[in-house]
């Protein structure tokens, strides 16, 4: 299994300074991705709601790894530091399993130019639980 530390060593995370900026920058990009891919769902446009919807969950992670004082250069290194995470007791499970499952049924919207209506409506309920979660991860982060 992967770590932090190897995803740092190999170049897939690199250490950053803190900056709320940043953090308020990928909460903001969350938001807009989540608003675009509910109108996406509204309109039956099942593909770019799953693109638009793993891109507001990726945003709201980024937004978590730089309170912590990480930038990603791998998308999957999200995945990584989301399951240290759950290691630490400080996220549970079901948000990797939502992250990960978004960022494949993204990759599949894309490249294999599958999804349907109700991979477009679970992703759009996870994703709305997941910007929730890392939104109260990023409080306590930032009270500490």
């Amino acid at each position: 299994m992967t770590t932090v530390q190897d995803c740092i060593d190999q170049g897939y995370l690199r250490k950053c300074a803190f900056d709320i900026k940043l953090v308020e920058k990928e909460l903001k990009e969350a938001e807009y991705d989540f608003g675009k891919a509910k109108h996406a769902l509204e309109e039956e446009d099942f593909k770019w709601c799953i693109v638009k919807a793993y891109y507001s969950m990726f945003h709201a992670a980024k937004a978590v790894l730089f309170s912590l004082g990480l930038r990603e250069k791998r998308h999957f290194a999200v995945g990584v530091v989301l399951e240290d995470l759950v290691k630490k007791g400080k996220l549970e499970s079901r948000y990797v399993d939502y992250f990960s499952s978004a960022m494949e049924w993204r990759e599949s919207a894309d490249y294999k130019y599958t999804h349907s209506e109700e991979i477009a409506t679970d992703i759009v309920a996870n994703t709305e639980k997941f910007i929730f979660k890392m939104k109260g991860l990023l409080n306590r982060n930032l009270s500490q």
